[in-house]
Order: C-alpha cells, then sequence, then structure tokens
C-alpha cells in the first residue's frame, strides 16, 4: 500500500465507526428479568437479540454488580455461537470465550456457575450446522449407552468440521465411558489445542490417566483444570485424593 493511500485511509473523515457502547446495566437487567419472570426464554433469547451484541455484553462481565455479571453471562449463553455467518460461528461469537473464561474466577459462586453454563452452550454451537447436528445425535446415542454409534456420529462431525472442538471433547467421553483411555486422552489434548479454556477436557484427561493408573499425570490435569475453573465440582476431592495417594506412596 503506498503510503499517502495509508494516511488517507487513517484520516479523521474515514469511515471507521466506534465499537457499539455497552448497555446501561440497569436497563440490561430489568428488560431480561422481564421476559424471564413471564417464563418465556424464547422471547428473552429475542429481546437480546434484538437489541445487544456480544461485544455490547461482554463488558457487563466486570460489572460491580453480580446480579448485573449473572444476568451478562446468561444473555452470552444465550446469542453467543448463534451467528450464522459461517462454520465455527464468527470472530464476534467466539470472542466472548475467553472473557467467560476469567468470570470462571468470579467471588460470586452463582455467576461463576452462569459463566460455565454459557460456555458449554457455546462450545456445544460452535461448529457448522451439520457438525452441530451430528453431535447432537451422538448425544442421544451416548445418553443410551450406545457408545460406538456415538462415536461414530462424533467421528462424522470431526470429519464435517475439523475446528469443532466440541465434537472431539464428545468423542473424549464416549471413549472414556467405553473405557479406550488412550483413545479419549489423545481427544482430550485435541479438543484442548482448539480450546484451550475447555475445562472438560483437561478434568476428562485427568479421569482417564486416573483410571490408568497414571497418578502423577492426572494431578498435572486435574490441576491445570482449577487454574482453569477453580471451583469445578469433585476435580478438587479427587486432586486431594491423589495427593495423599502420592504422599503415602512415593514411588508411585
Amino acid at each position: 500500500m503506498r503510503l499517502d493511500t495509508a494516511l488517507s485511509d487513517s484520516s479523521p473523515n474515514s469511515s471507521i465507526e466506534p465499537p457499539p457502547a455497552p448497555p446501561c446495566p440497569q436497563e440490561f437487567i430489568t428488560t431480561i428479568q422481564t421476559s424471564l419472570n413471564e417464563g418465556s426464554l424464547e422471547e428473552a433469547l429475542r429481546c437480546v437479540q434484538s437489541r445487544w451484541t456480544v461485544p455490547q455484553i461482554i463488558p457487563l462481565l466486570k460489572d460491580k454488580s453480580a446480579d448485573v455479571r449473572k444476568v451478562a453471562a446468561l444473555a452470552l449463553s444465550m446469542i453467543a455461537g448463534q451467528s450464522k455467518a459461517g462454520p465455527c460461528g464468527n470472530v464476534t461469537d467466539r470472542a466472548a470465550i475467553q472473557p467467560l473464561a476469567i468470570t470462571l474466577h468470579d467471588t460470586d459462586p452463582m455467576v461463576t456457575q452462569m459463566a460455565e453454563h454459557a460456555l458449554w452452550s457455546i462450545w456445544f454451537r460452535l461448529g457448522n450446522c451439520r457438525a452441530v447436528a451430528l453431535v447432537k445425535c451422538g448425544n442421544t446415542h451416548l445418553h443410551h449407552g450406545n457408545y460406538t454409534s456415538a462415536i461414530e456420529k462424533f467421528s462424522q462431525a470431526i470429519t464435517e468440521d475439523p475446528h469443532f472442538a466440541e465434537a472431539r471433547n464428545q468423542r473424549a467421553i464416549a471413549y472414556y465411558l467405553a473405557e479406550r483411555f488412550p483413545e479419549s486422552i489423545d481427544d482430550c489434548k485435541a479438543a484442548l489445542a482448539l480450546m484451550p479454556q475447555h475445562f472438560g477436557s483437561m478434568s476428562g484427561m485427568g479421569h482417564c490417566h486416573a483410571h490408568l493408573g497414571q497418578w502423577r499425570q492426572a494431578r498435572h490435569c486435574y490441576r491445570l483444570a482449577l487454574a482453569i475453573h477453580p471451583r469445578l465440582e469433585g476435580i478438587q476431592q479427587s486432586l486431594q485424593q491423589i495427593e495423599q495417594l502420592l504422599t503415602e506412596n512415593p514411588a508411585l
């Protein structure tokens, strides 16, 4: 690019628009709670989508009010990852993931719970349409204990969209339940390569190592999972049990 062109593009008269301002916290929380109090999650979703965008809501995760932070996480769980702009969601949708991962460290347990829910909701949507449908089908098989069929559907989803981290994580769960632990570990690693904030894959990898008697590797995974999500249910207890085991049996 020529220098004069670059200077012209960056002039005050350029058409670059400032980023949209976040909503007024009180208006935001009142608007959404009104729909929720009426028992209409669909109306709340329509309300959020029509009035605010993901970049506008993200700053509310740092609001001084825990109620605002909770509702912001809820709103992100409803709209982030819903874009039809292309496979794996668009950049704007994915931009909510790291702020929500930071919110897992919130001092309010309910805010943390809402952030965890939001992350799972987004992760399940960040594939292309066919891959998302295949994962849903795989989950149906998984819940009925049809592990072979579940693995087949998750494998098809991965082929359809290799960047869909949750397809890898769900197949890792199926391998784990089928007691195919090395394969589950491989999928956990692949999911984490695509989504480093995925506390589910990190803790799942720890479970696999524990089943294989690889206690130090399991401890390492549990520590990393808790570094991502300090309130992750059950992991602190599992880590304490392994710490005690290794203290009593240093040779393991």
